[in-house]
């Protein structure tokens, strides 16, 4: 889905109060019925995000940790039952899922203030039931199920969501009998940065020739794709020449600007495709001055029939 910068910052501005819990996503819904949950979910994240950044390190004073964690204690020992840590997390305007260790982290502390270790906290966290303390453990558990933003139940579903649409783009590919490397493939070659796809033969789409495809299981917004363009798209146009980025939640239409310069956007996997001829066959991705201009006048559903 194609947003214009108008539509996008409508979405944003709706976001600006809301909590990073479950519950959000349905407000969000209910006022954008024709936008996908997931393209909302992901606007909603990056803004999210970006206020956390703004936010994070006043949480991460000791005067305010100890301030939290003495507010949890009393409200976890009037109202055991209650998800007191949630509520705590909602009220001082922080992810759940960071609220929870901040508080397990302060728990974790011995009498003399020494932290405890990285993988000790990250392994309590990704199963509280390893926490001596239940109530507690109890309530680091609510607060991770409910956070769309952060944690670890959101990173699995992050990493499990891009692997799968990085097998849905390799399907897609499989279907119009294109040839191609993928990223372990390439790495096993020895290229360090690699894009997701490199097309052993290019192809055309809407015009553009595209050597690479590059899978991004989130929404396209402007400081998102500043970012990917310096760190990733634009080196694999210089080193592999023109190449395809799918935004698959979307992204703001504005953004697809730099068609001429070697970077196509799209929000899904093109039906348009055009195959070129290729010389002689040779090891490793086609580099971009190999390649004939005559086209094929093959086009994707004249490939699959």
């Amino acid at each position: 889905m194609r947003l214009s910068r108008a539509e996008h910052k409508d979405i944003v501005r709706c976001t600006e109060h809301l909590r990073p819990t479950r519950q959000c996503m349905k407000i969000l819904k209910d006022r954008f019925p024709n936008h996908s949950q997931s393209t909302l979910l992901s606007i909603f994240s990056l803004e999210y995000q970006k206020r956390t950044k703004k936010t994070i390190s006043r949480h991460h004073a000791p005067d305010v940790i100890e301030r939290h964690y003495q507010r949890y204690l009393s409200a976890a020992k009037a109202h055991p039952t209650a998800p007191v840590l949630l509520e705590l997390a909602n009220e001082v305007d922080l992810s759940p899922a960071l609220m929870a260790r901040v508080i397990l982290d302060r728990y974790l502390q011995d009498p003399q203030g020494a932290v405890p270790s990285k993988p000790v906290l990250n392994s309590m966290l990704k199963e509280p039931s390893l926490i001596p303390d239940q109530t507690l453990a109890k309530h680091i558990y609510q607060c991770t199920i409910n956070d769309c933003c952060y944690g670890p139940l959101v990173d699995c579903i992050k990493h499990a969501i891009g692997q799968e649409h990085e097998v849905l783009l390799c399907d897609r590919l499989k279907e119009r009998n294109l040839s191609f490397l993928d990223e372990n493939q390439l790495r096993a070659m020895g290229y360090d940065k690699t894009p997701d796809i490199i097309l052993e033969v290019p192809i055309v789409v809407e015009g553009h020739i595209v050597h690479w495809i590059e899978s991004k299981a989130s929404f396209g917004d402007d400081q998102s794709h500043c970012t990917y363009l310096t760190e990733q798209f634009w080196s694999y146009c210089n080193r592999f020449g023109p190449g395809l980025v799918i935004y698959w939640y979307g992204f703001i239409g504005e953004l697809d600007c730099k068609r001429d310069r070697g970077i196509l956007l799209k929000e899904c996997f093109p039906t348009d495709i055009v195959t070129l001829c290729h010389g002689a066959r040779h090891e490793g991705p086609a580099p971009p001055g190999k390649i004939t201009t005559t086209p094929t006048t093959t086009t994707a559903e004249e490939e699959s029939s």
